[in-house]
């Protein structure tokens, strides 16, 4: 039976409740589990004590037979200093796709071409205002 320690969604429209609580992955969301280790209230302030509240001892306990923590309960988890939760890496998310690196392309070749189109305009006019000004 594979467990998972997750949120179990309470509380009324607009106002959600949230049960820590470990269940077999199979079940659904807000149904059947095996044991409430916690909750968390969303609404409260994010620095107050009650916002989550975890028995780190029983989590403890369903991390040693396997429960495998869902990535809200994994932060919960290491704020309560149960598991250290390792920092995702994925240095392409940030960087611009192929469209977006043509399009950056086609504009600074645009932009280049006017700049060159400009000066050339202007070394022109400074060439007949020479010109102009030795007659």
């Amino acid at each position: 039976m594979a467990l998972s320690i997750r949120l179990s969604r309470g509380g009324s429209k607009k106002r959600p409740y949230y049960r820590i609580v470990v269940a077999d992955a199979r079940s659904p969301r807000d149904g059947r589990f095996i044991e409430k280790i916690g909750n968390y209230n969303p609404l409260l302030a994010k620095d107050d004590e009650k916002r989550i509240v975890l028995d780190a001892e029983r989590a403890k306990h369903w991390l040693s037979n396997g429960a495998q923590p869902t990535d809200r309960v994994a932060r919960f988890l290491d704020l309560a200093g149960v598991r250290e939760r390792t920092a995702r890496n994925n240095p392409k998310k940030a960087e611009p796709g192929e469209k977006a690196k043509e399009r950056a392309e086609e504009r600074a070749e645009k932009l280049k071409a006017q700049q060159e189109a400009e000066q050339e305009t202007t070394e022109a006019v400074v060439a007949a205002e020479v010109e102009a000004a030795t007659e």
